[in-house]
Order: structure tokens, then C-alpha cells, then sequence
């Protein structure tokens, strides 16, 4: 097989005009691509799913412009906290962390729980535990805390109206051989309260795949989309109502809409190699290629 796909976000989110500084717009924008380019290479030279989508992650963690790894949200105590987890559809095998402090990669501490414990999430200091061990590199508290997101605090814990962002960073792969795989990492939402787990590390809440039908790597307001568990919603949809994969999308996004509102938007890739980035909000930061095909990197909703 050589239908390779790669498919990653960088965060689904409302926003006003002018919110996003041209600035701003452009740094995502890059950031996008460079992440798009390493896992895609990862697929194309005949790597797995699960190293394409750890390697784009690795590289959104690594860029201050998304909302995990270094550019991550502070809670109210001004600290960060961050989530990942990582599934392999060949296996079923899935790894997580939450509240996790001075990883640099929380992906590839997520990617060590699957590897190298026998558990699927580990929080707090067992996770940073495992990280010593493995020999991941660890960063200072400064490290994580950007100049922009020290501003986004100090307007929320000083009670000004700003929209607070609850970005993701996620990618979703189909290698060569057939293999699915998700990523997804995230550092919450800005002011949030001390110890709060959203949805990335939620096996079938924000995270899910399985070779059968697809991955799924989901964004936007966590505790809407646990409560949805909206990736586990794609996959059902897809295996057993035998719907295309965009159309299971959009239903997931529009599932039980008076009841879960917020902003929620999702990618996936399925078994065959079709894509989807569906979305409820103006801004979803979304990126993909599919085999030698030309990439493509859309912010916007109308892009």
C-alpha cells in the first residue's frame, strides 16, 4: 500500500477579528508546515504512523505559538500543566500523561508509558518519574512560561475580559503498510484550576484509533468533548453505522448540540486513506498531505 496521509491541528477556537495578530497568524502558519514537513517525511521514507504522529507533536510542543509543550497555558497558580496521549491503531496500545511538569516532549513521555509500563496514563509525579528514568529531557519552569501567555494570565487572575484559549496541538496518520495512529498534547486552558484534566488523555474522549476504521485527534473545549467522548464517536460511527468519515465527523461535532456547547472540532484519517477536519468554531489551525500530493495549511474557517 502507498496511500499514505498525514493530518495534523494545531487548535480549534472562536475568535474575533483581530484577535489573531498578522504577526501571530504567520509564526502558526510556519509552524504548521515545519510540523507537517517531519512527520510527513517520517510516512513518505516508509516510517510508522506512531513515529509520524510523535514527530509533528514533538514539533508543535516545540514552537511557543501552540498551546502545548513550551507554549503552553498557566493555570491560576501561574504553573503549567500539561496532557498528551498517543494510540496505535495496529495494537489497540495507548499511552497518556496529565499534569505533567518539566517535560519538554509530554508526547513522548505518553509514548513511554505505552512502550515501557504496563499502565495507559500515569499523572503528576509518577509521570515525571518515568520521564527520569527514560531519559526524556526536562526544561526549567521558565522554559514553558512565553511572554504571551504570561500576558493571557496576568489579564485572567486580574478578572479582564479576554476570550482564554483551550488549544491542542494533534495528528493523525495512515503509513504505507496500513497502520493508523494518533497524537495529541495540549497545556489546558488558560486560569484553569490547579490538577484539571481535559480531553487530549482521554483514550476515546479527545484521542482514539484503531486500523479497523480510523484515528481521530479532537480540539476545542475539553470537557465538552469528554462528555461527547467524540473521538470514540467518529470511530463508531464510521465501524459500525458504516458512514464516510466526514460525514461521522460532522455528526460528532453537531452530536447533542444543546447539550454540549462549545467549541469542538476534530481530524482524522481512516483504513483508506480519506481525511477529515471538521469544525464548529471561525478558527481551527489545520494542516495535511496526503501521499506526494501538495500539502496544505489552512487558520481560517473560510480557507
Amino acid at each position: 500500500m502507498s496511500n499514505y496521509a498525514l493530518v495534523i491541528h494545531g487548535g480549534a477556537v472562536t475568535m474575533k477579528p483581530g484577535e489573531l495578530s498578522p504577526e501571530e497568524e504567520a509564526h502558526q502558519r510556519e509552524g504548521l508546515s515545519q510540523a507537517l514537513q517531519a512527520g510527513w517525511q517520517v510516512l513518505h521514507d516508509g516510517g510508522t504512523a506512531l513515529e509520524a504522529v510523535e514527530t509533528a507533536v514533538r514539533s508543535l510542543e516545540d514552537n511557543e505559538h501552540f498551546n502545548a509543550g513550551r507554549g503552553s497555558g498557566l493555570t491560576q497558580q501561574g504553573e503549567v500543566e500539561m496532557d498528551a496521549a498517543i494510540m496505535d491503531g495496529r495494537t489497540l496500545k495507548a499511552g497518556a500523561v496529565s499534569g505533567v511538569r518539566y517535560v519538554q516532549n509530554p508526547i513522548s513521555l505518553a509514548r513511554a508509558v505505552m512502550q515501557e509500563s504496563p499502565h495507559v496514563c500515569l499523572t503528576n509525579d509518577g509521570a515525571i518519574e518515568l520521564a527520569l528514568e527514560q531519559g526524556l529531557p526536562l526544561k526549567a519552569p521558565s522554559y514553558f512560561i512565553t511572554e504571551k501567555n504570561r500576558k493571557k494570565w496576568l489579564e485572567i487572575v486580574q478578572e479582564e475580559p479576554i476570550s482564554a484559549m483551550h488549544d491542542t496541538v494533534g495528528a493523525v496518520a495512515l503509513d504505507k503498510d496500513g497502520n493508523l495512529a494518533v497524537a495529541t498534547s495540549t497545556g489546558g486552558i488558560e486560569g484553569q484550576l490547579k490538577g484539571r484534566l481535559g480531553d487530549s488523555p482521554v483514550i476515546g474522549g479527545g484521542t482514539y484509533a484503531s486500523n479497523e476504521a480510523c484515528a481521530v485527534s479532537c480540539t476545542g473545549d475539553g470537557e465538552v468533548i469528554m462528555r461527547g467522548a467524540l473521538a470514540h464517536e467518529v470511530y463508531a460511527r464510521v465501524k459500525y453505522a458504516g458512514q464516510p468519515l466526514v460525514e461521522a465527523c460532522r455528526a460528532a461535532v453537531e452530536l447533542r448540540d444543546e447539550d454540549l456547547k462549545g467549541d469542538k472540532g476534530m481530524i482524522a484519517v481512516d483504513k483508506d486513506g480519506a481525511i477529515a477536519l471538521e469544525f464548529n468554531s471561525n478558527v481551527m489551525r489545520r494542516a495535511f498531505r496526503v501521499g506526494e500530493g501538495e500539502p496544505y495549511v489552512g487558520i481560517w474557517k473560510d480557507e
